[in-house]
C-alpha cells in the first residue's frame, strides 16, 4: 500500500492477484484438500500447506478426523493421502496450467505428498479435553484476528481492494471464455484511489500485469524489440478497453488524468510457479482488505474452521459488516483475540475511526450480546463445517455475497441491543 498527500487529499493503493498467481495456486490446492476432508468428515481438523515451482507441487501438513471409529478415521486419512495428488493436479488444470510451455503442467508435473496425522496434543485442546476447556471446544491456536467494513462500496469493502479484485475477475472471465485467447493464468492488479477523508473521489492509477502468450496476432514478442513493442501495444489496448473500462467506468471515478500501467516491464510470458515459486498463505492482505484495516498475521487457506486464524477472521468481518450495515458507524474494525485451547475470547475490540453514530462502548456491549465468539459459536453461526473453501482461495475472502460471513442478518439484533 502507498499513502501520500495531495493537497488535502490522500492516495491509497491496494492490489489483487489472479488465480494463476503462484501463491494463489497453492492456496487453492490447500483449500481443495481441506474441502475433500470436510466432505469425508465435517469435523475434520486440517492444516495443509502447498509449495509450487517449475513443474513441481509439494503438499504437506496435518490431518485429523474426528467422526467414527478409530479404524474409520485412519481409513479417511489413508483416503486423503491417496487422493491428494489428483486433487492438486485438478486444481492446476482447472486454472489453466496444462502444458510445459506455461511452466506448470498439471497432467505431468512432479508431485510430492508430505501430509500426516494431526498431533494429539493440539487435538485435545480443540475438542474439549484441554486443561482450561473441559467439555468445550477451545481455540485451535492463540492470536488476534481482525475484521473490517466500510461504506465505500455496496459490498461494504474498501474500494481499492474491491476494484482490484473485480479487474482480475473480468480478465479471468475473458480468459476462460476464450474471448482473449492469448491470456495466460498469472496476473496482478493494483488500484490507487484519491480520497477526501474517507470518501473515494477519483481513481488516480490502475496497474495490470497479465501473463500472455509469446505469439499474439502472429507477432513473436521475443523475436525482436520492435515485435515486443507491437505485442505490448496490443495487450495495453485490449486490457484497457476490455477489462479496465467495463469494470471501472460505471464507478464514475475514472477521469482524464487517470494513469494506466499495463505490463510495465514489457513482456510477461514466463509466469506462475515457473516465474516465481508459490506458497500457501503469502497473500494475506490480498485475501482481506488490501491493507486498509489491520491484520493479525494468520493466513486462511488450508485451515479448517476450528482454527481461529480463519474462522475468527470471518466472524470479525461478519460483526464489522453488520455494524456498518446497521448504520452504527461508517467504518468499523473488530479485533478478536484467543488463547489456544480456551473457548472465550481474551478480548473483543471495536474501532470506528470517529465515524460512530452512537457511543463505541455501547456498540461493544451490543456486539457481546448479539454474537457468540467462542469457536463453536462461530462455526455454528456461520455454518463453517461445509466444503466451501476452494472458492475463497482466489479474488478475496470478503465482499462476496455467496459466503455466510457476508450476511447482514444481525442488523435488527444490534439495533435492539442498543
Amino acid at each position: 500500500m502507498d499513502s501520500i498527500s495531495i493537497k488535502n487529499h490522500t492516495l491509497f493503493t491496494s492490489e489483487s492477484v489472479g488465480e494463476g498467481h503462484p501463491d494463489k495456486v497453492c492456496d487453492q490446492i490447500s483449500d481443495a484438500i481441506l474441502d475433500r476432508c470436510l466432505q469425508l468428515d465435517p469435523a475434520a481438523h486440517v492444516a495443509c500447506e502447498t509449495f509450487a515451482t517449475t513443474n513441481f507441487i509439494l503438499v504437506g501438513g496435518e490431518i485429523g478426523f474426528q467422526t467414527g471409529t478409530k479404524e474409520e478415521q485412519e481409513a479417511n486419512v489413508d483416503k486423503i493421502m491417496s487422493e491428494a495428488e489428483t486433487i492438486a493436479r485438478n486444481v492446476a488444470i482447472r486454472i489453466g496450467y496444462v502444458s510445459d510451455d506455461v511452466g506448470l503442467n498439471g497432467y505431468r508435473c512432479e508431485f510430492l505428498n508430505k501430509l500426516h496425522a494431526q498431533s494429539a496434543d493440539i487435538n485435545q485442546g480443540v475438542v474439549g479435553e484441554g486443561v482450561e476447556n473441559k467439555g468445550e471446544q477451545g481455540a485451535g491456536d492463540q492470536g488476534m484476528m481482525f475484521g473490517f467494513a466500510c461504506n465505500e462500496t455496496p459490498e461494504l469493502m474498501p474500494a481499492t481492494v474491491y476494484y482490484s479484485h473485480q479487474l482480475l475477475l473480468k480478465a479471468h472471465e475473458l480468459r476462460h471464455d476464450g474471448k482473449i485467447e492469448w491470456l495466460r493464468p498469472d496476473a496482478k492488479s493494483q488500484v490507487t484511489i484519491e480520497y477526501d477523508g474517507h470518501k473515494p473521489v477519483r481513481i488516480d492509477a490502475v496497474v495490470i500485469s497479465h501473463q500472455h502468450d509469446q505469439i499474439i496476432d502472429g507477432i513473436d514478442a521475443r523475436a525482436s524489440k520492435e515485435n515486443e513493442a507491437k505485442v505490448h501495444a496490443i495487450i495495453e489496448k485490449t486490457l484497457i478497453e476490455e477489462v479496465i473500462k467495463p469494470v471501472l467506468e460505471p464507478t464514475g471515478l475514472l477521469d482524464e488524468n487517470t494513469k494506466y500501467h499495463i505490463n510495465p516491464t514489457g513482456s510477461f510470458i514466463t509466469g506462475g510457479p515457473d516465474g516465481d515459486s508459490g506458497l500457501t498463505g503469502r497473500k494475506i492482505i490480498v485475501d482481506t482488505y488490501g491493507g486498509m484495516g489491520r491484520h493479525g498475521g494468520g493466513a486462511f487457506s488450508g485451515k479448517d474452521p476450528s482454527k481461529v486464524d480463519r474462522s475468527a477472521a470471518y466472524m470479525a468481518r461478519y460483526i464489522a459488516k453488520n455494524i456498518v450495515a446497521a448504520g452504527l458507524s461508517d467504518r468499523a474494525e473488530v479485533e478478536l483475540a484467543y488463547a489456544i485451547g480456551v473457548a472465550k475470547p481474551v478480548s473483543i475490540m471495536v474501532e470506528t475511526f470517529g465515524t460512530e453514530k452512537v457511543e463505541v462502548s455501547k456498540i461493544v456491549d451490543a456486539v457481546n450480546k448479539v454474537f457468540d465468539c467462542r469457536p463453536a459459536g462461530i462455526v455454528s453461526t456461520l455454518n463453517l463445517k461445509q466444503p466451501i473453501y476452494s472458492k475463497t482461495a482466489s479474488y478475496g475472502h470478503f465482499g462476496r455475497p455467496e459466503f455466510p460471513w457476508e450476511k447482514t442478518d444481525k442488523v435488527d439484533a444490534l439495533k435492539a441491543a442498543l
